[in-house]
C-alpha cells in the first residue's frame, strides 16, 4: 500500500507535544497517512530526544514519519508562524501542562477562531472536573485507577511494564480525531477532542469494577486472584526458562496430556472437568511442574503448539527483534535512529488491505523541515534567514 492510498493521506496535523502520550496519537495518525508536523522548542527541539534510561527509546519509536519544524513560541514572529499553519491545517495535538496553549494564544478557541475547520486534540492527565490542574504521568495514574494495585503483589502496588496508559489515551485521542473529521465531512465544522490518562485508566480497569460490583469481596490483585482455570501459570524447563501454559477447556486438556505421553492423567476421573482440576491443584500442579523440568523448553512449546493450546515463551523486549512471526506479516519496519543506527521497531498493528515494507524510516533532525514549512507559508529566503538569526526558528543546517 503507497502512501497516497492510505486512509489519512492528506490530513494535515499540527502537534504540540512532549514525552508519549501526545506523540502516541501523531505517530497513529501518521502511520495511517496524515502529515505530521511536530512543532520543537529552539534551538536544540524536544527534550525527550535527549533522555536516558528507559526514556532513551521515547523520542525513537513515536516521532518517526513526523516532519520537525522548530520555532520559538515565546516570540511574537514565532506565534505569528504557527497560527499561519494553523490556518492551513486540519488538525491540533497538544499535550502540554493545562492552560499552556491558552498562555500561549493557541487554544481551542484561539485557533478556531482562525480556523474554523479545525480539528483540536488536547490531550491531558484529566478530563474536566477537580482533578483537571493537577499534572499527570502514566504511573500517577495507574496508581490512582486501581492498575497498580492489581499489578503486583498485595501491598506491593506495581506499575505495568510499559506505558500503556499513554499509548491508550493517544490512541483513543486519534479516535476521537477520525471521528470528529467524519463528522466535519457531513457538517463542514471543526471540533474540540479531548482524551484524559485517568479516565483512560479507569476505562481499562472496567471489568474489574464490574467484577467488584458483583462480588461481596474485595477485588485481589492479579497474583493473588483466583484463577479460573486449573492450569493457568508458567512452569520452567529443563533449562531454566519459563513458559507459560493456559488449558482453559476440557479439550485443552485432553489434548495436553495426549501430547504429552500422560494418558494417566486424562483418564483420571478426578481430573475430567476444570472444575475438579481446580479441586485437585494441590498435588496436580506440583505433577505437572515435576514433568516439564525434565523437558527444555523448546520442547515444551514445540508439544504445546501440537497440542494446539495457548502457550507463549516468556519473551524479553529484545527478543522482538528477530521474532519470525513478526518478521513475516511486516509488523517490523526499518527504522533510522540518531547517530545512523538502523533497527526494526514495530508498526501500527493494523492491516488496511494487506501492505508492503516500505521505505526505511528516519527520524527528524531538529529543524529539519522548518525551511520547507516557512516556504511554504510563503516566507521569503531573507525573512527566513531573518527569523534563523534571530533564533525565532532553527533549521536543520544551523546544527551542521
Amino acid at each position: 500500500m503507497n502512501e497516497g492510498s492510505l486512509p489519512l493521506h492528506g490530513v494535515r496535523v499540527l502537534e504540540f507535544s512532549h514525552a508519549v502520550l501526545g506523540p502516541a496519537c501523531g505517530l497513529i495518525l501518521a502511520e495511517l497517512g496524515a502529515m505530521v508536523t511536530r512543532v520543537e522548542r529552539t534551538p536544540d527541539g524536544d527534550d525527550t530526544r535527549r533522555l536516558k534510561g528507559f526514556g532513551a527509546g521515547y523520542f525513537p519509536f513515536f516521532n518517526r514519519k513526523k516532519r520537525s519544524v522548530a520555532i520559538d513560541l515565546k516570540t511574537g514572529a514565532g506565534l505569528d508562524i504557527v497560527r499561519r499553519m494553523a490556518a492551513e491545517s486540519d488538525v491540533v495535538i497538544e499535550n502540554f501542562s493545562p492552560g499552556a496553549m491558552e498562555r500561549l494564544g493557541l487554544g481551542y478557541r484561539d485557533l478556531t477562531g482562525i480556523n474554523p475547520r479545525l480539528i483540536y486534540c488536547s490531550l491531558k492527565g484529566f478530563l474536566p472536573g477537580p482533578y483537571e490542574q493537577r499534572v499527570a504521568l502514566d504511573e500517577v495514574v495507574q496508581m490512582m485507577s486501581g492498575l497498580a494495585y492489581m499489578t503486583g503483589p498485595p501491598g506491593q502496588p506495581l506499575r505495568a511494564g510499559a506505558s500503556v496508559i499513554d499509548i491508550m489515551s493517544g490512541l483513543f485521542g486519534a479516535l476521537g480525531i477520525i471521528t470528529a473529521l467524519r463528522q466535519r465531512d457531513q457538517d463542514g465544522r471543526g471540533r474540540l477532542v479531548q482524551s484524559g490518562l485517568f479516565e483512560t485508566a479507569a476505562f481499562v480497569m472496567g471489568h474489574h469494577m464490574a467484577y467488584a460490583a458483583l462480588s461481596d469481596t474485595p477485588v485481589p490483585p492479579m497474583p493473588a486472584r483466583v484463577s479460573a482455570w486449573a492450569v493457568y501459570r508458567t512452569f520452567t524447563g529443563a533449562d531454566g526458562r519459563q513458559v507459560f501454559i493456559g488449558i482453559t477447556s476440557d479439550k485443552h486438556w485432553q489434548r495436553f496430556c495426549t501430547v504429552f505421553g500422560r494418558e494417566d492423567l486424562r483418564d483420571d476421573p478426578r481430573l475430567a472437568t476444570n472444575n475438579q482440576r481446580i479441586d485437585e491443584r494441590a498435588w496436580l500442579l506440583p505433577e505437572l511442574e515435576k514433568m516439564l523440568q525434565t523437558m527444555p523448553s523448546d520442547e515444551i512449546l514445540r508439544r504445546c503448539e501440537q497440542a494446539g493450546i495457548p502457550f507463549a515463551p516468556i519473551a524479553r523486549p529484545e527478543d522482538l527483534f528477530d521474532d519470525p512471526h513478526l518478521m513475516h506479516s511486516g509488523s517490523l519496519i526499518d527504522v533510522e535512529l540518531p547517530g545512523g543506527t538502523r533497527t526494526r521497531l514495530p508498526r501500527l498493528p493494523v492491516l488496511l488491505d494487506g501492505r508492503d515494507d516500505g521505505p526505511v524510516q528516519s527520524l527528524p533532525a531538529v529543524g529539519a523541515d522548518t525551511r520547507t514549512v516557512l516556504t511554504d507559508l510563503g516566507y521569503t529566503p531573507d525573512e527566513i534567514a531573518a527569523l534563523s538569526a534571530a533564533g525565532v526558528v532553527t533549521l536543520a543546517d544551523d546544527h551542521e
